[in-house]
């Protein structure tokens, strides 16, 4: 059984509506890499469509941003992976702190956080979110995240992957969807990053082999009775690769550093948005594609 993390809590509404709770000061161990997260996250019927500390992963915290390596410091959760090693158990967590509130309002807010390693700030973060309504069935999360090295050293961030972990390159926006008695399907469209979102439906992709570690411009993770559609809602966002799970367990993120790297220079920033369309029912690619379609415009 899932025991939720106890914390200072903000309800999210859309038109009214609770559809999900942000806990901004959860208290958690450690080894968990403390950070805000939303959880739970429901459809417009209450269906929910988040987990939280589940037992095969007790780090996946509903929707969050988790990186596994900035500057060599955890801020995922669980184990590190080390090169030619493996996972290993290391004393290299990292913590995200709420700051203060820029803005907050029933339907999203605007946060400052600081990510703490060691007694050290290493980034910045700006986080926008907001709640908005697109049909009788279905509204939109949509989550923006700035970081920013305050420091005058340059760093990176990295993944398993860029560790040695061939197609483990997970960090950043990260949705942690319930497990049910059968595996979401999920299925993508094509991807056009020369010319912005390609939101026709066409050309797309089904099964986690086929998506995993791919762009495209959209991608959905299709439940018993529910629906959940990933947008990359910036070029940037538009170029990440997709870390898709379903068979092990059901989560989606978008990734920041799949096959490299990604520098952060002293004061440098990186921006990243994802809409995420949450929707009850089943929906096929042409009724992602609409929603989607929709929720950018």
């Amino acid at each position: 059984m899932n025991t939720t993390a106890p914390g200072t809590t903000l309800v999210l509404r859309c038109a009214g509506r609770p559809v999900g709770r942000y806990l901004y000061r959860p208290e958690l161990d450690t080894r968990l890499s403390p950070r805000p997260y939303l959880h739970p996250v429901t459809t417009l019927r209450g269906t929910p469509v988040t987990e939280e500390l589940p037992e095969d992963h007790r780090h996946h915290l509903g929707v969050s941003v988790a990186v596994p390596d900035v500057a060599g410091r955890n801020f995922w959760g669980g184990r590190t992976y080390v090169r030619e090693q493996g996972p290993t158990e290391l004393d290299n967590h990292g913590e995200q702190r709420h700051a203060e509130w820029k803005l907050r309002d029933p339907d999203g807010f605007v946060e400052d956080l600081s990510w703490h390693a060691d007694g050290t700030e290493l980034l910045r973060e700006r986080r926008t979110v907001a709640a908005t309504g697109l049909t009788a069935t279905a509204w939109a999360l949509d989550f923006t995240f700035s970081l920013t090295n305050p420091g005058t050293k340059d760093l990176s961030i990295g993944s398993p992957a860029t560790n040695g972990r061939p197609g483990a390159g997970y960090g950043g926006f990260f949705w942690r969807a319930p497990k049910e008695a059968a595996a979401p399907a999920v299925l993508s469209a094509a991807s056009h990053p020369a010319g912005g979102p390609g939101v026709d439906g066409g050309g797309g992709a089904s099964g986690e082999e086929a998506v995993h570690g791919r762009p495209a411009d959209w991608l959905a993770l299709v439940g018993e009775d529910w629906t959940l559609v990933f947008a990359g809602a910036t070029d940037d966002t538009r170029k990440d690769p997709w870390f898709v799970r379903t068979g092990e367990y059901p989560g989606v993120g978008s990734s920041l550093a799949w096959d490299g790297r990604l520098a952060v220079p002293a004061g440098g920033t990186v921006v990243r948005r994802v809409v995420t369309v949450v929707a009850d029912g089943r929906l096929d690619r042409a009724g992602a594609a609409a929603l989607v379609r929709k929720a950018l415009s």
